[in-house]
């Protein structure tokens, strides 16, 4: 693998930021990002990627391979909590193995962008239909863990509210901004892009940077939870995203998929919900352990992803794309 990808996407400010953070936890400094913040830069990052997704959609317009990228976005949203759980099942309970399960059949929003200023950083084009296979890619794992539940518990089924679940799989914050973002976007064009730019773009990198600052401080704080896991799931959230993204570069590959829709996509695989899917499953499944589902997907997979996730994923493009 060429080191240069690794080296190139380290020294971009979020991740160097991002280490700042965990740094700050590990030499026991009182740095510390009050807590409505962090929430308002997500709701800006979610509003700003799917707003510019959307005015690029409609750039590109809606063809074959939108639809086909799309469709293979939930196809695996849908079938990897699926297998993840039979793996999962080898040493956790049933309602451990679907919460972790759903985690991983969902996303990040937050890798995905980091990706999306790692391509930019490398003069990489992609495609803004892609912020819709993000958008599309959230809520099933949600679904999937609590029918895989609902079938393999022992104990009888379990009565859920599913108009409930629906609305919060389906209407949650993220999903629900990112839509919107996007829907509006496509309806105002270049003419809204035009009057929001300093906005949308000026302020990105900014904050997403001091996102990852404050990602670096959950994510440290995360690492003792560790020591609950075991080895397995440690391995488990190092390698499993490693398996999804090769599944996702072959899916990309058949689509015919360029690179920097490829490497979005094939970070959509390999990453896992600590947001929306935590949520979702505290209050489904609130007999499995959220140390165990968010201290895999928020201080293994997230950092492995942005670190050495990101650049071994383009570098396997650059092997199959040739």
């Amino acid at each position: 693998m060429d080191a240069n990808l690794i080296v190139s996407n380290i020294l971009n400010p979020p991740v160097l930021f991002f280490f700042l953070g965990m740094t700050a936890v590990f030499v026991k400094s009182d740095l510390e990002i009050p807590a409505p913040v962090p929430k308002l830069l997500s709701l800006y990052l979610l509003f700003a990627i799917g707003f510019k997704g959307g005015v690029e959609l409609i750039k590109s317009g809606v063809n074959q391979e939108v639809v086909l990228t799309l469709v293979a976005a939930v196809l695996m949203a849908c079938v990897v909590p699926i297998y993840t759980f039979f793996i999962l099942k080898l040493k956790l309970d049933t309602y451990d193995a679907a919460a972790i399960a759903a985690t991983y059949g969902s996303i990040s929003a937050v890798t995905f962008i980091t990706a999306s200023a790692f391509l930019n950083e490398l003069g990489i084009d992609f495609d803004g239909y892609m912020v819709a296979a993000l958008a599309l890619m959230e809520s099933p794992a949600i679904i999937v863990g609590l029918i895989l539940v609902n079938l393999f518990t022992t104990d009888g089924k379990r009565d859920f509210s599913w108009p409930e679940v629906l609305r919060d799989a389906f209407l949650n914050s993220s999903v629900f901004l990112l839509v919107g973002s996007l829907l509006i976007g496509f309806l105002t064009g270049e003419h809204g892009w035009q009057v929001l730019e300093p906005f949308t773009q000026g302020m990105f990198y900014g904050v997403l940077t001091f996102f990852l600052l404050d990602m670096g401080l959950v994510a440290a704080r995360r690492i003792k939870d560790l020591q609950k896991t075991g080895v397995f799931l440690i391995s488990f959230a190092i390698l499993i995203p490693i398996v999804n993204a090769v599944i996702g570069l072959a899916i990309a590959k058949a689509i015919g998929m360029p690179q920097g829709d490829a490497l979005l996509f094939a970070v959509l695989c390999a990453s896992a919900s600590y947001i929306a899917v935590p949520a979702a499953m505290r209050l489904t499944v609130p007999e499995a352990n959220p140390s165990l589902y968010v201290s895999t997907a928020l201080a293994v997979t997230f950092p492995f992803n942005i670190i050495v996730g990101i650049p071994l994923y383009l570098y396997g493009i650059n092997l199959f794309w040739r």
